[in-house]
């Protein structure tokens, strides 16, 4: 045997796989992807060129260089996100491995809302931990009496994604709130993933935060979707400093330090407005929200860039594949979550694209 067990246990991810065969075929209606479908605008390209062209292409600090860490706290803390420091990470996908890393003891075991983003699952795992799944079907909110009955004797952390990935859905306040209380309550730390947290559609005045609410929050974010950065894998994490220091501790052997020019760029990016390329997503939100809700089973998004329905027949993994040959790239809820009635369509695409895929999955209904 030449692979570790821990290997052995992942299966590949099934959002790549659909990449992958996207990739293969000419003109897809592809409206899988989970990234913008605008490129990092030409002035935050320019300042990166320019870092680069500078020689500013060295190691930097693990922590991230400073004057980044300081203004990310500096907005976090205007927000009125309750922080003592910041660490610069490859991602939140980063950022979530060292926070796993240093917090996380083997059999602890995290709290995750069922559906959501497929990485959670196996980071845990990968650590030794135990993902702990409490169901949010129909509506995609999270009870109380749900919440409590998952937590023992081994729970460390409860795991929250507002706007979430999949489904699309944001927590009201008093979700938040009543997460806020029984972590408290338990003395549990609390992740909160806010890397869509721009992407919101309803009433701005009264989007609310984890990490405005419970002290030992860690809230994760970056600039892969806001900016569409994605490729450039610059992230953050703020939370408690003792936990802040002992993740820096850990990304010099994991990670070492972040893409140099990216950070420079990323500071640069937070002083740059991006409400307009926004805008249009609510646009694309309500067209496909419009255009599914008389033929599927589907609650409206309010947040992100994703829409979960309910196929007809309840096999989402059947379905993905008739609409394959019909052309249509949309991941499999199943991917996502422990049932597999649902898929999820990413309506990050062009409103052309976006109209061929209703027309297909009217036709499939």
């Amino acid at each position: 045997m030449l692979l570790s067990d821990r290997v052995m246990s992942v299966k590949p991810s099934g959002v790549r796989k659909i990449f992958d065969l996207a990739s293969k075929v000419k003109n897809p209606v592809n409206l899988s992807i989970g990234e913008p479908d605008f490129d990092i605008p030409d002035a935050i390209k320019q300042e990166g060129i320019r870092w680069i062209q500078a020689g500013f292409n060295k190691y930097t600090p693990s922590g991230g260089i400073p004057e980044l860490r300081e203004k990310i706290l500096h907005n976090l803390k205007g927000k009125g996100i309750i922080c003592d420091d910041v660490i610069i990470t490859a991602g939140v996908t980063g950022g979530l491995l060292l926070a796993l890393m240093v917090t996380l003891n083997p059999s602890d075991e995290i709290i995750i809302p069922d559906p959501c983003f497929v990485l959670y699952e196996y980071q845990v795992e990968l650590l030794g931990g135990k993902p702990v799944f409490i169901d949010t079907y129909p509506d995609f909110t999270i009870k109380e009496e749900a919440l409590r009955n998952a937590i023992t004797d081994r729970t460390r952390a409860i795991l929250i994604n507002s706007p979430n990935n999949p489904t699309g859905m944001v927590c009201s306040r008093a979700e938040l709130e009543m997460v806020a209380a029984v972590a408290r309550e338990k003395d549990l730390l609390v992740f909160s993933d806010d890397i869509y947290d721009r992407f919101m559609y309803g009433d701005i005045s009264q989007q609310a935060y984890l990490g405005q609410l419970y002290e030992k929050t860690l809230t994760f974010g970056g600039f892969s979707k806001t900016w569409g950065m994605t490729g450039w894998r610059i992230g953050y994490v703020a939370g408690p400093k003792e936990v802040i220091q002992c993740m820096i501790t850990m990304q010099q052997y994991v990670f070492s330090s972040i893409n140099s020019f990216a950070q420079k760029a990323g500071l640069f990016a937070l002083d740059y407005n991006v409400d307009s390329l926004i805008e249009g997503y609510k646009r694309k939100r309500d067209l496909i929200y419009e255009g599914l809700k008389d033929k599927y089973n589907v609650v409206k998004p309010e947040g992100a860039y994703f829409i979960f329905p309910e196929v007809p027949g309840g096999d989402g993994d059947t379905f993905v594949e008739k609409a394959l040959e019909k052309n249509l790239f949309i991941i499999p809820g199943s991917v996502f979550s422990r049932r597999k009635s649902h898929i999820r369509i990413s309506f990050a695409a062009s409103e052309e694209n976006l109209l061929k895929g209703i027309e297909i999955l009217r036709n499939m209904a």
